[in-house]
């Protein structure tokens, strides 16, 4: 499970150190378990009034990984202020691409980097989110919840479904894959390769980090490294599946390569199936109150 708990100290970068295991996982688990289709795909969670979200969308944009790092632990902080005061009264919600880097989390290793950790070819980063080592760059879509689970459910590993579920459901719907589950693993597969990479950190039950899918991701830079630590299966994106299945034509308004607009389908489906999954209303603030 990707999934690191009760970290306090938020106010650091640290730099890369090689920490023991803390999840070893057996990579050769069960094929896809759990596959989603339309008639199965179901909220799950259900409340009496939707809970206001603040979101600051900036998907189009490409931002530095430092940069959106420092933006949700200063939001962390400021929430669990909230919550001893019981004014914790919306979740956040930030959407944007990355500038090409490196992230490893508390269950990293150097065994499953591919380059001399001294000389990395991207900028390497040592977080305090659960799970392996992973690749954030332009045609990614990442979205950062940061949550308070009170409101939801106190329970790490039907957050992490739920996320899974996010994406499951903007594969399906909006372009007719069917991507499953792995049984052991934590993350979305449309056969044996890995669309979105799943990690969070939680704090007094608050969530941060969050997932990335693969849109028209530039693949290659996952060669350089084992992704997640896993290594008998592979890296996929919505735009290599489609090119590979003719389906791109398909998709309305979609022209030859651009891919902008499929960054634009991807993340209106996204935004969709999140508020659907986790029951809140978006209020899009402006990005100049994160600086």
């Amino acid at each position: 499970m990707i999934v690191a708990l009760n970290y306090y100290s938020c106010s650091s970068i640290s730099p890369w150190t090689i920490r023991s295991h803390l999840d070893r996982r057996n990579t050769s688990q069960k094929a896809a378990v759990s596959q989603i289709n339309g008639a199965e795909s179901i909220s799950l969670v259900q409340h009496s009034s939707k809970r206001r979200c603040e979101c600051y969308d900036m998907y189009k944009k490409v931002v530095p990984f430092l940069e959106a790092w420092a933006w949700q632990q200063s939001i962390v902080e400021k929430r669990k202020t909230l919550i001893d005061i019981n004014e914790d009264d919306s979740d956040t919600l930030i959407i944007l691409q990355h500038e090409p880097v490196y992230t490893l989390g508390t269950a990293s290793t150097e065994k499953h980097l591919n380059f001399d950790i001294k000389d990395s070819p991207l900028p390497l980063y040592q977080t305090e989110r659960g799970g392996e080592v992973t690749y954030h760059g332009p045609g990614q879509l990442v979205m950062y919840p940061i949550m308070n689970l009170r409101y939801q459910k106190m329970d790490l590993h039907w957050y992490l479904r739920a996320l899974e579920e996010v994406v499951i459901r903007v594969l399906f719907s909006t372009f007719s894959l069917k991507a499953s589950r792995v049984e052991g693993l934590t993350g979305v597969w449309v056969g044996d390769k890995k669309l979105a990479a799943i990690g969070i950190r939680v704090s007094r039950w608050v969530t941060y980090h969050g997932l990335a899918l693969n849109v028209c991701t530039d693949l290659s830079p996952f060669n350089r490294i084992v992704p997640c630590g896993i290594r008998d299966r592979g890296v996929g994106s919505i735009k290599g599946l489609l090119k590979g299945s003719n389906e791109l034509s398909s998709i309305s308004c979609y022209d030859d390569d651009d891919d902008g607009k499929l960054i634009d389908i991807a993340h209106d489906s996204l935004v969709k199936e999140f508020c659907e999954v986790f029951q809140v209303e978006l209020s899009n603030q402006s990005i100049s109150m994160l600086r």
